[in-house]
């Protein structure tokens, strides 16, 4: 019997690199790490991964589909039979089969990890949420960037990490660690 487990992994694109090169500060330096290990799983297991790009619209973003930054970081490439799904939006929902190919599939628990937790992972579970699945957001294996808010402040990483994760928890998702997955 295949698993009603899928794992989402959402925007781990090389297009992040430049962010990190010109010295922006970022949390969860081993979520990379974390993500290899929860490919590893499924892989083992034989479960369902969806793997989300974004295809930047915007002349100057890193995602834009002909470029380097695009494409996928080696860690987290796809393999042969892995879905890759392209949406230009923060949902991984909006613009893709992503919630027919799930409901197809009988999926309900959808693992979560990748880039940005404040951004595209946080829209996409909460939307996974609000559509009636199970989203298990993993905490270890995302990461965001300090931001600077529309009054000046500054906002470090972990504290938009630590919001996001609250936002989240309970109402939408179940958080959890890299540990605590399991397939069913």
């Amino acid at each position: 019997m295949r698993s009603a487990t899928a794992l989402l992994v959402i925007d781990v694109q090389r297009g992040f690199d430049a962010i990190e090169d010109s010295g922006v500060g970022r949390n969860n330096p081993d979520a990379i790490d974390k993500i290899a290990g929860l490919l590893a799983l499924f892989r083992a297991e034989g479960a369902a991964i969806f793997h989300i790009r974004h295809a930047g619209t915007d002349a100057s973003s890193y995602f834009r589909p002909e470029g380097i930054g695009f494409s996928p970081k080696e860690e987290a490439k796809e393999r042969a039979g892995e879905p890759v799904l392209v949406k230009r939006v923060n949902s991984a929902f909006i613009g893709t089969d992503l919630e027919t190919r799930l409901r197809e599939a009988g999926i309900n628990t959808l693992v979560i990890c990748g880039a940005t937790t404040n951004h595209c992972v946080e829209t996409t579970t909460r939307m996974a949420g609000n559509l009636g699945f199970d989203p298990w957001l993993v905490r270890d294996a995302t990461w965001t960037f300090d931001r600077t808010g529309p009054d000046g402040d500054r906002h470090l990483a972990e504290d938009i990490h630590a919001m996001s994760l609250t936002n989240l928890s309970g109402e939408f998702a179940r958080i959890v660690r890299t540990s605590d997955v399991r397939l069913y």
